[in-house]
């Protein structure tokens, strides 16, 4: 059985993660409005993941005899000045997802709750990969953005992302 106190968090982290997939749809949004497409794939894509790890956490504490308890789910209120500024904005946004995740890591740490642990583990891995990712995006962009035939090139590489439901078993 889970702490009162670890299942609170993980009720928060299912809002994040939710809140997570509405940045990310509106994110995927502005570059459609904006005719990069691939961009927009990329965050579509990026806005199912998102909602597949609410999922997990939900079935987790489902699993775990927890009641889940949905909150609102605040919308975002970002104005893009430009094409980096939305990739920006998911990585800050990935670093806060890792830290609150770090965060429900660390009471579980200190209650040995060891299941919370193993669970925590895949997304711990996870946040590694969503960082890099969108920090590769940004990397890219800051190297061949600003030229148009760039852009068109990272445009039809995002394109090619195609959805895959996480592998993690719970």
């Amino acid at each position: 059985m889970i702490s009162k106190e670890i299942a609170a968090k993980i009720t928060e982290q299912i809002n994040f993660e939710l809140y997570s997939a509405y940045l990310y749809l509106d994110i995927s949004n502005y570059y459609a409005e904006n005719n990069l497409n691939g961009f927009s794939n990329w965050f579509r894509v990026q806005t199912q993941e998102e909602r597949d790890h609410a999922m997990l956490f939900m079935t987790y504490l489902l699993n775990n005899s927890e009641k889940v308890t949905l909150k609102d789910i605040k919308a975002p209120n970002y104005t893009f000045s430009d094409f980096r500024q939305p990739a920006q904005i998911a990585l800050e946004h990935e670093l806060k997802v890792t830290k609150a995740i770090h965060d429900i890591y660390g009471c579980a740490y200190e209650a040995k709750d060891f299941r919370t642990m193993q669970f925590l583990d895949w997304f711990v891995k996870e946040q590694n990969e969503e960082e890099k990712n969108t920090e590769d995006i940004i990397k890219r962009y800051d190297l061949f953005g600003n030229d148009s035939k760039g852009l068109y090139l990272i445009d039809a590489e995002l394109a090619a992302r195609v959805y895959a439901p996480p592998s993690l078993v719970i």
